[in-house]
């Protein structure tokens, strides 16, 4: 079998026969790979987390905006009160029970999206790196 050609030699063999020099500029373009692999993971991770939070707070903010006008309706409902007799107040006051009643139910679900998607760290990139440099201990020893 002619050993001439690199490329008919096993992996480990042709490592074996390569230089120090060989071997360091092998490993540093593995190492960029592997760090521009884990940032690119850790930025996809984290603009999907953001988007999750940026879902909550736009939840929360349209809960905030009901709640506000329920307010108002509230205050209407007091004003109309105190200039006519019961039935207009209280037709306001339903209103402003129902639209509160909304404003809170959405204001709890977009905290609770916001809550879950925070904080905003790329989790399963860390643990990524973290087995990469465990391996890379391992294979040194």
């Amino acid at each position: 079998m002619s050993q001439s050609s690199g490329t008919s030699r096993p992996v480990a063999e042709q490592s074996k026969d390569l230089s120090t020099v060989e071997l360091t500029e092998r490993l540093t373009a593995q190492v960029s790979t592997l760090v521009r692999t884990e940032v690119s993971h850790a930025l996809e991770e984290v603009k999907s987390k953001g988007t999750r939070i940026g879902v909550g707070v736009g939840i929360s903010g349209a809960g905030a905006i009901l709640l506000f006008l329920g307010f108002a309706t509230l205050i209407a409902t007091a004003v109309l009160g105190l200039a006519t007799a019961l039935d207009p107040w209280l037709a306001a006051l339903i209103v402003a029970v129902i639209v509160l009643a909304v404003g809170g139910i959405l204001a709890a679900v977009g905290a609770s999206k916001a809550k879950n998607a925070a904080p905003p760290v790329p989790e399963r990139t860390v643990a990524s790196v973290r087995a990469d440099i465990d391996a890379a201990k391992g294979a040194t020893k």
